[in-house]
Order: structure tokens, then C-alpha cells, then sequence
């Protein structure tokens, strides 16, 4: 067989292969960029800050808002390359005012069920991190060091 006679190819006689119609149809994606997502600030002024897409403007940026008093993110307009999206869904219209969006995540508890996931408690804790003092750094140096070797003890135990 020659290169384009092969199966690779689509041909007259060897048609591509179709998906039947009642075949298992597998979403590719579930976070869409639509109203009322919550979505994690990955760069910019507001980077690690959550907020809620608002409106899109078009293909490429949407207006998000915190609300400012929950988040401290202001309503502006940003790309959404600098989004991170999450699963989570507050029900608003296209272009909700603050106070309704902050009324829907409360509603939803939405804030709350982010706080407890494991990408959050990542986010905080680089937060924290990025916050210690020198001081503090230098402890938990100590404190590593000194489990450490309580681990090590107690396998040199067991191994006994």
C-alpha cells in the first residue's frame, strides 16, 4: 500500500470511521467562561485574588467583579488568559449589579465551598509563606529539623 492509499487516510472506498449517533458523548470541558463563574486572578495587580465573571465583552476578555467587599477585587474588565476558572457557579444574569452578585454568593454559599477546597488552602498557604519573617522562617527550620529526627528515631525503633 502507498502512503495515501493507506488507512490512515480517508479515501472514497475506506471512508472515515463515524461515531454512531446513540454512542457515549464525553464532555471535554465543564468550566465555561460564563456569568457568575468564580474564577482565581493568576496575574496582574490582582493576582491570587478571587473573582466572579460578570459579563463577556468579547472572545478574549470579560468584566469581573469580587464583589470588593468580599474579594477586594473591583469591577474592571481583564483577559481572560489571566483567569484561573473553578467549578463553581453563582446564579446571576449577564452584567448583575454588585449588591445581587453579592447576594447570589452568599445565597449560594459559594465563597464558603471555595474555602474548602485543596486549591484554596494551596493559595493560603503560599500566601502565608510568602509572608513569614526571617524569624519565622528560621523556626520552622528548627521545627523540621527536630521532626526529623523524632522520625528517624522511631524507625530506627521499629527496624530493631
Amino acid at each position: 500500500s502507498s502512503y495515501f492509499g493507506s488507512s490512515r487516510f480517508p479515501t472514497p472506498s475506506n471512508p472515515r470511521p463515524r461515531a454512531s449517533p446513540n454512542a457515549h458523548v464525553v464532555e471535554m470541558y465543564t468550566r465555561f467562561v460564563e456569568p457568575g463563574r468564580l474564577a482565581l486572578i493568576t496575574y496582574g495587580p490582582c493576582a491570587g485574588k478571587m473573582c466572579t465573571i460578570v459579563d463577556i465583552v468579547d472572545q478574549k476578555r470579560v468584566v469581573v467583579d469580587g464583589p470588593e467587599g468580599v474579594t477586594g477585587v473591583c469591577r474592571h474588565m481583564m483577559p481572560v488568559k489571566r483567569l484561573s476558572l473553578t467549578d463553581f457557579k453563582a446564579t446571576i444574569s449577564r452584567g448583575a449589579r454588585e449588591k445581587s452578585l453579592r447576594l447570589a454568593l452568599e445565597k449560594d454559599g459559594i465563597m464558603q465551598k471555595w474555602s474548602a477546597t485543596s486549591w484554596a488552602k494551596k493559595v493560603t498557604a503560599k500566601e502565608v509563606r510568602a509572608k513569614m519573617t526571617d524569624f519565622e522562617r528560621f523556626k520552622l527550620m528548627v521545627a523540621r529539623k527536630k521532626r526529623s529526627g523524632e522520625v528517624k528515631k522511631t524507625v530506627k525503633k521499629t527496624k530493631k
